[in-house]
């Protein structure tokens, strides 16, 4: 089948190289890809978040399949359309997507449906807002209601810093706009993350293996949020005991809840656990792959991913017998621009990925572009190196041994990507 794949970003090549090896796949189109992205298929400028367009290009190159990487396509109700033209298309509804798109609907459906997470008010007005702060001091956690680009949660050690994240969002300047106009504040909890991915069709699913991502900036998680630095899989936290306690309370009670909302969710359930003293608590839920994530749990998918979704899509996962998990692990090594993640250039040239694959590691594109026939930035997050083998350690080892050979003006990456998971795995 041909296969059209809706985003341009580190996710999406992943998928691509991951679809590009199923035997259902005659040919992939792009949407509008990146220069990496061109080696699995070709590449057709398209805006994201312009549905029409999509759905124009979809039915101009007759594809059999469509793959929606990012969110924003995802909440703005691709699916639903690509739907009512008859189109095959694996991702969840917008009003499924509404997980991902509004926190104070998935929280709201957590407390419904029984769901751990952490305790929580919702607000819309900044008086309101700084009241319940006073009543409630730091740490504490103050989200953006909607979607930002990952960086709409912020964690506040300091009463001081929660007062400004409200301000920032509720207040004046609004910095996520309409996203921050609903703010979502509840309880610090103290514990380790982990991403858990479920593969579902409404009413089953099928568990990629875990990953830790690693969302700060600087090493030692310390400096703003992004859109994530890196990332390994599978994430030791996530023991066998904790992923089973998480199917049972987070992800059946999900799925069974969304069917009696009347939006049943088809697509991939990105569930953010923080694995406390208390048992696992939900953090978040994400409509689509993360983006770190995917580039290094889809490299330890032993089956036919492309047959996988297609099932998942058609409602008959309970038909998919093709799960095998890879005992290895897998680690990613964003490599951003200076500035990230506030201001930086872009345009400036890239060297090295020749020189970083023929380490062994895989290099996948993220913000990139083609100017005048050379390799340019194009993002905050330009790169992301990709290291595979039989344990933790010897996957970071492939993927930092490939990240010192790419070189362009201000690359910089972390330092300590796996170091939680490699504390455990010597326990």
């Amino acid at each position: 089948m041909k296969v059209m794949i809706i985003g341009s970003g580190g996710r999406e090549h992943a998928i691509a190289l991951a679809v590009q090896k199923s035997p259902l796949c005659s040919g992939i189109v792009c949407a509008p890809g990146n220069p990496g992205m061109a080696n699995q298929g070709r590449c057709v400028p398209v805006n994201v978040s312009d549905n029409a367009a999509l759905l124009k290009l979809a039915k101009d190159e007759a594809v059999d399949f469509t793959i929606v990487g990012p969110e924003v396509p995802l909440v703005n109700g691709v699916v639903d359309l690509f739907r009512t033209h008859g189109l095959r298309v694996f991702g969840p509804t917008a009003g499924a997507a509404a997980l991902e798109g509004s926190k104070a609907f998935s929280k709201a459906i957590m407390q419904k449906y029984g769901v751990p997470t952490a305790a929580f008010e919702t607000f819309t007005e900044l008086a309101s807002a700084q009241s319940f702060l006073k009543a409630h001091p730091a740490p504490i956690v103050v989200k953006a209601s909607g979607l930002a680009a990952g960086k709409g949660a912020v964690v506040c050690l300091t009463d001081a810093e929660a007062e400004s994240a409200i301000e920032e969002m509720l207040g004046p300047q609004a910095i996520f706009g309409e996203s921050g106009k609903t703010v979502v504040i509840e309880e610090f909890m103290d514990g380790e993350e982990a991403s858990l991915f479920a593969i579902c069709d409404g009413k089953d699913y099928v568990l990629l293996a875990s990953a830790q991502d690693h969302k700060r900036i600087f090493d030692n998680d310390l400096g703003p949020n992004t859109g994530g630095m890196g990332a390994y899989a599978p994430a030791p936290v996530a023991t066998e005991s904790l992923v089973t306690q998480v199917c049972r309370e987070v992800i059946e009670p999900t799925l069974a809840g969304m069917i009696l909302e009347g939006v049943p969710y088809t697509g991939v359930l990105y569930v953010g656990i923080m694995a406390t003293s208390k048992g696992p608590r939900v953090v978040e839920y994400n409509c689509r792959l993360g983006d770190p994530e995917a580039q290094v749990v889809l490299p330890l998918f032993g089956g036919d991913f492309l047959a996988l979704l297609e099932h998942a899509e058609r409602g008959a996962l309970s038909q998919y017998t093709g799960v095998s998990q890879s005992q290895g692990s897998a680690a990613v090594i964003v490599l951003a621009s200076e500035g990230y993640p506030g201001n930086y250039p872009t345009g400036l040239p890239i060297e090295g990925i020749a020189e970083a694959e023929a380490t062994g590691a895989k290099v996948l594109h993220a913000g990139t572009r083609m100017e005048a026939g050379i390799l340019v930035t194009a993002g905050g997050r330009v790169l992301g190196v990709v290291g595979v083998g039989s344990d933790l350690r010897e996957a970071l080892a492939q993927a930092y041994a490939g990240a010192t050979q790419v070189k362009y003006k201000g690359v910089f990456y972390r330092n300590d990507i796996g170091q939680k998971g490699l504390a455990r795995c010597s326990n």
